[in-house]
């Protein structure tokens, strides 16, 4: 498994830093890695949501949340032939704020060429996502 991580300090509450990263279909607002995300079918964001994610410089991926643990976290995986990527993002208490955690995890037959191929656009964009994260909080 091949993982990346990029965590960031928050001067705000982790229910308000998890409110703003569970309202996916807004992340484009707030960071130049998403240029939309499309939820699919109704009702709440929990296990079993799906949505379209679309990035600069990646193909449309259907991601699918797998575990949500209200106010605090939630994980969702996309899968492509030969691939399997879990997308991580937490937000725990640190202080007098929050320490937010986003992150992917990459599996599978190809993921070792995928990881090294795409390895520095994957650290820019968890950067801006956990800066724009900050910014969109604070």
């Amino acid at each position: 498994m091949h993982s990346v991580r990029q965590s960031i300090e928050i001067a705000a509450p982790p229910d308000r830093v998890f409110a703003v990263m569970q309202d996916v279909e807004r992340w484009h607002e707030w960071t130049r890695s998403i240029t939309g995300i499309r939820r699919i079918g109704g009702g709440p964001f929990d296990v079993g949501a799906r949505a379209i994610v679309r990035q600069p410089k990646f193909p449309p991926a259907l991601w699918t949340v797998t575990d949500l643990q209200p106010g605090r976290s939630f994980t969702w995986v996309s899968r492509a032939p030969g691939l399997r990527v879990t997308g991580v993002h937490t937000a725990e208490p640190a202080g007098a704020g929050t320490l937010a955690t986003v992150g992917i995890d990459i599996e599978g037959l190809f993921a070792g060429p995928w990881a090294r191929l795409t390895r520095a656009i994957t650290e820019r964009y968890l950067a801006f996502e956990a800066q724009g994260l900050k910014a969109r909080c604070e």
